[in-house]
């Protein structure tokens, strides 16, 4: 195995051989340099894991030597030792991006457990988490055998995102591989939860809060007393708030973190115009046919959120200030950015992001979007990038200047499909991949939730005889004709409307300004 290489300076490095031996006698390669332009000498000729860096020598300073070595090599980790505890040279020494800070007198165990830190960090953390999970797995294999409420599979699918953010970081293929298996089994046992519970949960009152009771049990509490930026990220799945939640955390500090459920179907004119208006989907038909439209109606889906929530406003006897706004691109997010400071008489703001929902489209549509967001650790990312050049960001931060409140949340979340599911129909079925809803539809009752009668779970009906069927796990619906390409073609593609723990427990969070 590859010896570590250590650089040490120091104008007094004499003094420091009996640490250089006990390094040595562990195994390390030690070179030695007196002053800061030998020290870049041998940076220059010689490669180096880490060094080890004097602040306080002739000539070149330990700051000024820092600063060079950082210029030839910005990633070799410098670990900055001094005499001094002033702390504008901690804050130099940090700003320039040192590994570790030691003070004066050090002892070589400070000196190994400095290196273990920075140079078997990866190794240790990677043993440490692969332990851990191994210990959970069981733990969590027992859960997937017992749970029965949705308060315990909330916790259930937290967990497996928890350890799947864990094991993403350590890259250990075999312990990702047992982990998604683990994730396919869960999303069985939650299909037939769902199943059995999801009519129950309209009419006990007993079950997890639903889209279209969202506003009224969660959001409303919220308004009293403060102006509030109401933030419904289209399409936003549990562990894609969690890649971001640490930009948000220099604005604005997390009052509390809960998940609600989406209302069948997860899609988003089901499940964000049912936020809106706090209707069922049945009930938005039968109050306001002229706003609601059905899948087969002509033209936009969710034209009339606006309206939707100044009905719900006035019928639970609010009278606020609000706005609604709907970012679809690029230029509408930054005229609203630009102008944000117009919103600082408003109680409510309520703002609907697309970007998510375009992205997870744009990855059917495009090549070079299935490149980037090819797997769930892709598709974090992708949003990661595209909310830290956002508009939304820079919203989010005015809106943390005006003082307001934040709230962000979702309609619903997205899976990555990976097996068809056989369906036919006729002309008049509905064409999303995760749901159906339509006359004579032929499927396999294994795979799919059917509701033969759509108003027990609080659906219009297209026509008399209509039904709906949502896709459970990870499968999405394909027709006999033409099935191979269209199959090759949607596979691995992220889609919503179905039964998955992606796609139904999706997160509400409430921020404070800090």
């Amino acid at each position: 195995m590859k010896k570590i290489s250590i650089l040490w300076v120091d104008d007094e490095i004499d003094l420091l051989k009996p640490h250089i031996l006990f390094l040595e006698s562990k195994g390390y390669r030690l070179t030695t340099a007196q002053g800061g332009q030998e020290a870049l000498d041998e940076v220059e000729q010689h490669p180096f894991d880490i060094v080890f860096l004097d602040e306080n020598m002739p000539g070149l300073s330990g700051l000024e030597t820092l600063s060079e070595i950082k210029q030839r090599d910005a990633s070799l980790p410098v670990v900055m030792i001094t005499k001094s505890e002033e702390e504008y040279i901690m804050e130099e020494a940090i700003g320039s991006k040192i590994a570790d800070y030691l003070i004066k007198p050090v002892n070589p165990h400070q000196i190994l457990l400095s290196l273990k830190k920075n140079l078997d960090n990866s190794r240790l953390v990677s043993e440490r988490t692969t332990a851990n999970y191994q210990q959970e797995f069981r733990k969590i294999a027992m859960d997937l055998s017992t749970v029965n409420s949705y308060e315990e599979w909330t916790e259930l699918y937290k967990k497996l995102m928890y350890w799947e953010l864990q094991l993403e970081e350590i890259e250990d293929q075999s312990m990702f591989e047992i982990l998604e298996s683990q994730k396919v089994e869960a999303n069985s046992q939650f299909s037939k939860f769902v199943d059995r519970h999801y009519r129950s949960w309209f009419q006990d009152g007993t079950g997890p809060v639903l889209s279209h009771s969202l506003f009224k049990k969660m959001i409303l509490p919220e308004l009293k007393g403060s102006k509030t930026l109401l933030v419904v990220i289209d399409n936003l799945r549990y562990d894609q708030w969690l890649a971001f939640e640490d930009v948000i955390s220099n604005f604005y500090r997390k009052k509390s973190e809960e998940a609600y459920f989406s209302i069948l179907p997860t899609a988003t004119q089901y499940a964000r115009n049912a936020i809106f208006s706090g209707l069922t989907p049945l009930d938005m038909e039968k109050r306001h046919p002229d706003w609601w439209k059905n899948d087969t109606d002509e033209g936009g889906k969710n034209l009339f959120e606006a309206e939707f929530l100044g009905a719900q406003l006035k019928r639970l006897g609010l009278n606020l200030n609000w706005e609604y706004h709907k970012i679809s691109s690029l230029k509408q997010g930054k005229q609203l950015a630009q102008n944000f400071n117009a919103q600082k008489d408003n109680d409510l703001t309520a703002i609907v992001y697309n970007f998510v929902d375009m992205l997870s489209h744009s990855k059917t549509e495009m090549e070079v979007i299935k490149e980037l967001a090819s797997n769930d650790k892709a598709y974090r990312s992708l949003t990661l990038s595209w909310f830290k050049n956002s508009p939304l960001l820079e919203i989010i931060q005015k809106a943390q200047v005006l003082g307001m409140k934040l709230i962000i949340t979702t309609d619903h979340g997205t899976i990555n499909v990976k097996q068809p599911s056989k369906v036919i129909g006729d002309r008049e079925t509905s064409l999303n991949l995760r749901y159906k809803t339509g006359r004579s539809l032929s499927y396999n009752d294994k795979e799919v939730l059917a509701a033969k009668d759509p108003a027990k779970v609080h659906l219009p009906s297209i026509t008399m005889s209509s039904s709906y069927i949502f896709a459970k796990n990870d499968l999405f619906f394909a027709y006999p004709n033409n099935y191979n390409h269209y199959v090759s073609y949607y596979r691995n593609t992220y889609q919503h409307g179905g039964i998955s723990l992606e796609e139904m427990i999706i997160p509400f969070v409430v921020l404070e300004a800090k």
